[in-house]
C-alpha cells in the first residue's frame, strides 16, 4: 500500500520521506561532520523549526545572540561543554536548566544505559522490574530522614503532579500553599502552583485550592494556615523549592524552612520540597534540604536525576504518606516512568555523585565562582544589582532586563552559554556541570569582566 505524507502546500512521496530519514540516520551515525553537511543541518534545522516546531524559538534565539548566531545548532557535547554543528565549542553555564550535574555524556552513565540497552530497554508493565526496585532502595538510603517509598517519573512536572496527588490522597484536604516567584512546572496541576501570571492566565481556571504567599514570609504563611482552618479549608500541604530556581536563585531567609516545617507539623499538613533543580548535589549537598536541616514528607526530583543522559524523575515519600497508594498501586501510573534505561542512568548518576564527591566539589567551586563574580561586579554596581547563590546554583541579577539580554549575547559571542530564569528575566543563571574545571570558571569570570564595561546601564 502506498502512503503519502501531506503537508499543507504539497505532496511528499513515501520514497522522498524515506530518503530524508536515511540521510538523517546517516548523519547520526557519523562521528565527524563535513562542512557541507553542517550547512545542510543548519538549513534544515532553521526551516523545520519555522515550519514544523515553533517559529517563536527562532525569534527568541535572535533576541539573545548577535547577528546570525541565532542559527547556532548544537551537535555534540562532553564534560562541561557542547559543540555546535560548525565545530565551535561553548562552555555550558546553562546546563540544560540544571540537568548536567555529572557532566555532559558522563562515561559511567552512558555505559550503564548502553549496557542495559543491550539487554532490555523498556519493561513489560506487568512483571517486577529489578532496577526500579533497586533504585528505590538506593533513594531510601540517601534521602533525608524517613523518606522511604519512590514513584518514578519522566520529568519534574510529573514529579510535582505525583506529589500533589499523594498529598490529596493522604487526607480529605485540598488546600495547597505555594509561594510567589515559584516554578513547579506547566501541566495543569503543577502550573496551579507555579507563580508567573503569564504562564497561568491562558489556562485559567486551574485546579482549585492553591494559594500563593510571598516566599520567605513566615508570618503570611502562618496567617494563611490560620485563615484556611477558620473557613474549613485546612491546608493539605505546603509546596516549596528550598532555593527558588526560576524565580532568580532566591535563597530562603535564615530559619525559614524549619519554621515552615514546624507550621506543617502544628497543623498536620505535609511539606513537599521541590528539589527538581536543587537536588543531586547542585547546592553543595546531595539535597538542598540538608543545608537547612529539614526533612520533608515528600521530595520531588528530576532534571539531573537522569545524569543528563535519560529523562528521569522521582517522588520519594515517607510511609505514612505513601501508604495511601498501597491498596491500589494503579491509582497513579506512568508508562515510561521508572523504565530500565532511566533507572540505570539514575543509579550510575548517584554512584558518580558519591564516588567523585561532586556535592562537596559544587560547594568549593561554587564559592570560588561566586567570589570571582562578585569581585568583578563590585566595580559595576550601576548594572549589577546582586550576585547570589549556593554551590553551583548562581544568579546574576541586573537592574534591567535589557542589560541581562545584552550580557547573554556578549557571552555567547565569547563561547559561553547563559540564559535568564523563567520567572525573573533580570536574573541570569549560572548552572554549569559540577565537573566544571577551574580554568573554565576563570574563563567565565574573565569574560564577565570584559563584557560588563561594554554594557549600557
Amino acid at each position: 500500500m502506498s502512503i503519502n505524507v501531506e503537508n499543507k502546500t504539497n505532496q511528499v512521496s513515501q520514497t522522498e520521506t524515506q530518503d530524508y530519514i536515511k540521510k538523517v540516520l546517516q548523519l547520526i551515525e557519523q562521528k565527524e561532520i563535513s562542512k557541507e553537511d553542517a550547512q545542510w543541518v543548519t538549513k534544515e534545522t532553521v526551516e523545520n523549526f519555522r515550519n514544523h516546531v515553533n517559529p517563536g524559538f527562532l525569534e527568541y534565539r535572535k533576541t539573545v545572540t548577535k547577528d546570525t548566531q541565532f542559527a547556532a545548532v548544537e551537535w555534540s557535547d562532553q564534560d562541561s561543554c557542547f559543540t555546535d554543528v560548525n565545530g565551535k565549542k561553548y562552555i555550558d553555564c546553562l546546563g540544560g536548566f540544571g540537568i548536567y550535574n555529572v557532566g555532559h555524556r558522563n562515561p559511567k552513565v552512558v555505559k550503564a544505559v548502553t549496557d542495559q540497552l543491550q539487554r532490555q530497554a523498556l519493561h513489560s508493565q506487568d512483571l517486577l522490574d529489578p532496577l526500579r526496585a533497586m533504585l528505590a532502595k538506593i533513594l531510601a538510603d540517601i534521602t533525608p530522614g524517613d523518606l522511604k517509598y519512590s514513584f518514578f517519573t519522566n520529568s519534574g512536572t510529573e514529579s510535582v503532579e505525583a506529589a500533589l496527588k499523594l498529598a490529596k490522597m493522604y487526607s480529605d484536604r485540598y488546600t495547597i500553599i505555594s509561594t510567589t516567584k515559584s516554578f513547579h512546572g506547566k501541566s495543569l496541576g503543577s502550573l496551579s502552583a507555579t507563580a508567573k501570571g503569564m504562564f497561568r492566565k491562558p489556562f485559567l481556571p486551574l485546579i482549585p485550592g492553591v494559594r500563593h504567599v510571598p516566599f520567605g514570609d513566615i508570618d503570611m504563611m502562618r496567617k494563611t494556615f490560620e485563615s484556611s482552618a477558620l473557613v474549613g479549608e485546612e491546608v493539605a500541604a505546603v509546596l516549596l523549592e528550598p532555593i527558588q530556581g526560576e524565580g532568580g536563585v532566591i535563597l530562603p531567609p535564615q530559619g525559614y524552612l524549619k519554621q515552615v516545617r514546624e507550621l506543617c507539623d502544628e497543623y498536620d499538613a505535609l511539606l513537599i520540597l521541590d528539589e527538581v533543580q536543587t537536588g543531586m548535589g547542585r547546592t553543595g549537598k546531595m539535597f538542598a534540604s540538608e543545608l537547612y536541616d529539614v526533612v520533608p514528607d515528600i521530595i520531588c526530583l528530576a532534571k539531573a536525576f537522569g545524569g543528563g543522559v535519560m529523562p528521569a524523575g522521582a517522588v520519594v515519600a515517607n510511609e505514612k504518606v505513601f501508604k495511601s497508594w498501597f491498596e491500589n498501586p494503579f491509582m497513579h501510573t506512568t508508562t515510561f516512568g521508572g523504565n530500565p534505561l532511566a533507572c540505570a542512568a539514575a543509579i550510575a548518576t548517584i554512584d558518580v555523585l558519591l564516588e567523585e564527591k561532586l556535592p562537596e566539589r559544587a560547594a568549593e567551586v561554587g564559592e570560588y565562582f561566586l567570589n570571582g563574580l562578585r569581585e568583578v561586579a563590585n566595580e559595576h554596581k550601576d548594572k549589577v544589582l546582586e550576585i547570589r547563590g549556593q554551590g553551583l546554583m548562581i544568579g546574576i541579577e541586573f537592574h534591567k532586563d535589557e542589560v541581562g539580554y545584552e550580557f547573554s549575547k556578549a557571552l555567547f559571542d565569547k563561547g559561553i552559554l547563559v540564559a535568564g530564569t523563567l520567572i525573573n528575566s533580570k536574573t541570569i543563571r549560572i548552572e554549569p556541570s559540577l565537573t566544571i574545571h577551574l580554568d573554565e570558571v576563570d574563563t567565565v569570570i574573565k569574560a564577565f569582566k570584559d563584557v560588563l564595561p561594554t554594557l549600557k546601564s
